[in-house]
C-alpha cells in the first residue's frame, strides 16, 4: 500500500471516528460516572454491557462504512440492448438509461455519485460521515447503526450527567469537571442529529423512498410523472421487503404494475 493511501479522507475519517468514539468511552470511565461507582461495587455487568454496546456500534459504523454499497456493474458494455422481457415489462416512458459517466445502463432508482465515481442501485445518499455511499446493500445496517449509536449515545449522556456535580468555586469545578462538561454538550449533539436521522430514514423507508428521490422527486423521471410513490406497498410490506427482502421482485415490476393500476382506474 502506498504510503500517501493512509491519508486519503476514507482512512482519516474512519480513524478519526474510532478515536472520538474511544476517547469519549475513556473519558466517561475516568471521571466520577455510575461507571466508576458500579466498578467500584463491583457491579461490571453494566460497564461491560456497555463497552459491548459501544463496540457494536463501532463494528457496524466501519461495516456499513466499508461494504459495498449496491455498485452497478462498471464493466463497459457498448453494444448492450435492453433485452425483451424489459422492453415488455418496463413502459417505454421509462426507458432504461446510459450513465454518461459510467457508461452503463442504469436500473431504476440508481444514480450516479459523483464522490464514489460509481452508480449505486436504489441510492439514497452519500455519507461524508462514513465516506461511503448509502444504497440498496448497505442502507438497512445503516439504519440499525443509527438505532444502536443513539441508545449508546442516550446512554453515554446519562453517565457523563451523573459524573457533573457542580459546586463553587467554579475555576476549580472547570478544572476537575470541564473535560466531562465538553464530552456531554458533545454527546448532546450527536445525540440530536442521530436521532434525527434515525427518524427521517424510519420514515422514508415506511413509505418505501429515498433520501434522493425525497429531495429531488421533481428532477426523477420515474416520479415526476405522477404525484405519488409508485413504489409504496403500504408499511407492513415496505418495511419487510427493506429488512428482509420479501416480497422478492424488481423496482421496474413495482413501477409497471403502479403503472397498469393508474391506467386502469382511469379508463373505469
Amino acid at each position: 500500500m502506498a504510503p500517501w493511501a493512509l491519508l486519503s479522507p476514507g482512512v482519516l475519517v474512519r480513524t478519526g471516528h474510532t478515536v472520538l468514539t474511544w476517547g469519549i468511552t475513556l473519558v466517561l470511565f475516568l471521571h466520577d460516572t455510575e461507571l466508576r461507582q458500579w466498578e467500584a461495587q463491583g457491579e461490571l455487568l453494566l460497564p461491560l454491557t456497555f463497552l459491548l454496546l459501544v463496540l457494536g456500534s463501532l463494528l457496524l459504523y466501519l461495516a456499513v462504512s466499508l461494504m459495498d454499497p449496491g455498485y452497478v456493474n462498471t464493466q463497459p458494455q457498448p453494444q448492450e440492448e435492453p433485452k425483451e422481457e424489459q422492453t415488455a415489462m418496463v413502459p417505454q416512458a421509462i426507458a432504461l438509461r446510459r450513465c454518461r459517466y459510467c457508461l452503463v445502463l442504469q436500473p431504476l432508482r440508481a444514480r450516479h455519485c459523483r464522490d464514489c465515481r460509481r452508480c449505486v442501485r436504489r441510492y439514497d445518499h452519500h455519507c461524508p460521515w462514513m465516506e461511503n455511499c448509502v444504497g440498496e446493500r448497505n442502507h438497512p445496517l445503516f439504519v440499525a447503526y443509527l438505532a444502536l449509536q443513539l441508545a449508546v449515545l442516550l446512554w453515554g449522556l446519562h453517565l457523563a450527567w451523573s459524573g457533573l456535580h457542580f459546586f463553587q468555586p467554579w475555576g476549580l469545578w472547570l478544572r476537575s469537571s470541564g473535560l466531562l462538561f465538553a464530552t456531554f454538550l458533545l454527546l448532546s449533539l450527536f445525540s440530536l442529529v442521530a436521532g434525527l436521522l434515525l427518524a427521517s430514514h424510519l420514515y422514508l423507508v415506511a413509505s418505501n423512498t429515498t433520501t434522493w428521490e425525497f429531495i429531488s422527486s421533481h428532477r426523477i423521471a420515474y416520479l415526476r410523472q405522477r404525484p405519488g410513490n409508485p413504489f409504496d406497498r403500504g408499511l407492513t410490506r415496505n418495511l419487510a421487503h427493506f429488512f428482509c427482502g420479501w416480497p422478492s421482485g424488481s423496482w421496474d415490476t413495482l413501477w409497471a404494475e403502479e403503472e397498469e393500476e393508474g391506467g386502469s382506474s382511469q379508463d373505469v
